[in-house]
């Protein structure tokens, strides 16, 4: 191959071109801001689905912001000294069968006599 002459130089710049759309069709494609050759921007339009995903993504923002302030209090609850559900739990288990309480609503089920 001659790299001095006039058919790779040709190459360089089809393929420099070819490139450059590519990349803009990309961008296009993804909402992003085009790029001229002079390195001049241009902001694409507006559409009425670009705004529905900003609104949905604004929602959705404070969805998280919402359940991230309820994993602080639940991780504020677990970790709190006076948490004790494992030792409550040990304790039961140290206890025989006879002496455990039974916490369960005791049902009334005598059965009335038809006068």
């Amino acid at each position: 191959m001659d790299f001095g002459g006039p058919s790779f130089v040709i190459a360089i710049i089809a393929v420099s071109y070819g490139a450059w759309i590519l990349n803009n069709w990309i961008r296009a494609k993804h909402g992003y801001e085009l790029e001229d050759e002079w390195g001049g921007k241009s902001k694409p339009k507006d559409t009425k689905e670009s705004a529905q995903l900003r609104e949905e993504n604004a929602a959705l923002r404070d969805q998280i912001d919402s359940m991230q302030d309820r994993m602080v209090v639940l991780e504020k609850i677990v970790t709190d000294r006076g948490y004790s559900l494992h030792d409550e739990i040990e304790a039961l288990r140290d206890k025989p069968v006879a002496a455990r309480n039974d916490s369960g609503v005791p049902l009334d089920i005598t059965t009335r006599e038809k006068a």
